[in-house]
């Protein structure tokens, strides 16, 4: 990891203070129109403006990288970002909001493909897993912070909206003053998504679920608290525990996961998420109770999105696993350009408590499925089964593919080894001949 912070640190810093950037916009924008009088579901369409952007983004940011470089690209998007911020409180409306948002998430999916491609050139094969690792745990330390940041001014004026302006322009800093080469960057080819369904019902319905749970909780929650008459530091501390649960879980159960039938863990791992989510609809006035469904059900959503990537290549060959994860990355947009909208249609109709219980709704949907799957067919052979590293829904493609690619070449070392041993057996007996 020394070596990983040596070569990388600059990187690391600028995709933290971006996090920060954008996790504070998120949470401020459910205050503010909640404050300006927006409803519920106006506010799930502005949320939602931000995964239809991303996805857009997924697609197009590899074309412009090709034509005009990574440091251009970076620059362009991460200018727009800063720009967007400062916009939003100069024209407070829905359907503005919502635009910007689109801006604000193809922005940021540019943003993470171009630093992702950096962090991968930078990275050897010993120490890639472990670069990947501190990415996303500063990803998740850039998001709670964010929600620190929310309680220091008076939300309704502008300087909130400055200040994750001002974050996001430092942060490219020390990543455009960086002497590292610019890296190169390859596509590839996503499989079909009717292929990719008949590989895996499980990996592609739990995506789709669980992009609406994503989008619900990173995009609403802080809706949720404005509609339900939390407090600026209460709103700010339940968001917070979405990601605090992250940080906490992912890997230990990654660990697990790899030494279980995968589709039982996703069983259990989903139950605990819905329950919790089910808990806070009927005790919803229990802040307490609110934390502590947070802290399980962020603690729940993002490891299975890991989760669900490495049961799909347990099916997958080394050569289909980059085109698979692709697939499951874009299923997961749809799920979360859906989540807010139904989010907000719920919270009009049942009040706040609807967020719980669309939450509850798909993670207890996401549990009946994965065990309907374990009867269809038997788990995979150990020696088969693909590694769990730890990815976050917030990652873009390249990200993906690289820890899939992490995961292929310990296979590849692993079959090396293997053969090496048997050809040191082999000259051992013939030399006993």
């Amino acid at each position: 990891m020394g070596e990983v912070l040596k070569h990388s640190w600059a990187l690391l810093l600028g995709v933290m203070l971006l996090m920060v950037g954008n996790g504070l916009q998120g949470s401020l924008l459910g205050v503010r129109g909640n404050g300006a009088g927006f409803s519920a579901f106006s506010m799930s369409v502005v949320m939602a403006g931000y995964f239809a952007g991303f996805l857009l983004a997924s697609r197009v940011t590899p074309g412009m990288i090709r034509r005009v470089g990574h440091v251009r690209v970076f620059a362009a998007l991460g200018s727009f970002i800063s720009a967007v911020l400062i916009l939003y409180p100069a024209f407070p409306h829905p359907i503005v909001w919502t635009i910007e948002r689109m801006v604000i998430g193809f922005c940021y999916c540019g943003v993470y493909v171009t630093a992702e491609s950096w962090l991968n050139n930078a990275s050897s094969n010993e120490n890639r897993g472990q670069a990947l690792s501190a990415y996303m745990i500063v990803q998740m330390v850039g998001i709670i912070a964010a929600q620190m940041l929310l309680l220091v001014p008076d939300p309704s004026g502008f300087l909130l909206f400055v200040i994750p302006s001002v974050l996001v322009s430092i942060a490219f800093a020390p990543i455009l003053l960086s002497i590292s080469p610019t890296p190169a960057f390859d596509t590839t080819r996503p499989m079909s998504l009717r292929e990719l369904y008949h590989v895996s019902p499980l990996g592609m319905v739990g995506m789709f679920l669980l992009g609406g749970v994503f989008a619900s909780q990173f995009g609403m929650a802080a809706v949720y608290g404005s509609e339900a008459g939390l407090t600026l530091a209460q709103i700010s501390t339940f968001v917070a525990a979405f990601y605090v649960g992250a940080l906490v879980t992912q890997y230990p159960l990654g660990w697990v996961s790899d030494r279980m039938d995968r589709r039982l863990l996703v069983v259990i791992v989903a139950l605990v998420g819905g329950l919790a989510a089910a808990v806070a609809v009927t005790l919803s006035g229990n802040f307490t109770v609110l934390l502590a469904a947070a802290f399980l059900i962020g603690g729940a959503s993002n490891p299975l999105y890991s989760i669900l990537i490495a049961h799909t290549n347990d099916y997958l060959g080394t050569d289909r696993m980059a085109a698979g994860s692709a697939g499951l990355l874009f299923i997961n947009g749809l799920g979360a350009i859906a989540g807010p909208l139904i989010s907000g249609y719920a919270m009009e109709v049942m009040g706040p408590g609807g967020f719980f219980v669309l939450i509850a709704a798909l993670m207890l949907g996401l549990t009946a499925y994965a065990g309907w799957r374990m009867t269809r067919r038997p788990a995979p052979v150990s020696d088969d089964a693909a590694s769990v590293t730890a990815v976050g829904p917030v990652s873009s493609p390249v990200a993906v593919e690289l820890a899939q690619e992490v995961a292929i070449e310990a296979q590849e070392a692993a079959e090396a080894e293997a053969v090496e041993a048997a050809r040191l057996e082999a000259e051992s007996d013939g030399a006993a001949r």
